[in-house]
């Protein structure tokens, strides 16, 4: 559950402008790590709760590291865009359950990711390309 909120925290952070495709795109954020830990009754425990969803690009890899096989689904050590949209709608549907995987904006919003995640151009994602997507907009 901590590594999917961790991600769902890092692929928020790493593509703020894909995440502007759903209006309610940042409510959802605020929301999910205050149903997992003690509720967030006060603005110092949501502000906490973000942040330990910001995590450091170690995470983030680790994070990765754990959960790419179970989207590589033939194995072969690369995502596809069907993969990579799996855990990409998997991670959005956690912070926002109204997500619809087969919705218009769904799939732009999946395709721009993707874009932005293949950093080499050739229609895959390695590991690294993926923990590098998810580590943007670290310090």
């Amino acid at each position: 559950m901590k590594n999917l909120i961790l991600l769902t925290g890092a692929i928020m952070i790493a593509a703020p402008t894909l995440a502007q495709v759903t209006p309610n795109a940042v409510e959802p954020v605020q929301a999910a790590p205050a149903a997992t830990s003690a509720p967030a009754t006060t603005a110092p425990a949501a502000a906490e709760s973000t942040a330990t969803v910001a995590a450091d690009g170690a995470q983030v890899a680790q994070a990765v590291e754990t959960q790419f096989g179970s989207y590589d689904a033939n194995g072969d050590g690369k995502l596809s865009r069907p993969e990579f949209a799996a855990w990409m709608v998997a991670l959005k549907t956690a912070s926002d359950p109204a997500t619809k995987a087969e919705s218009a904006a769904t799939q732009k919003w999946v395709g721009a990711a993707f874009a932005q995640a293949d950093t080499d151009k050739n229609r895959s994602l390695d590991k690294g390309e993926v923990t590098g997507f998810l580590s943007q907009g670290r310090s």
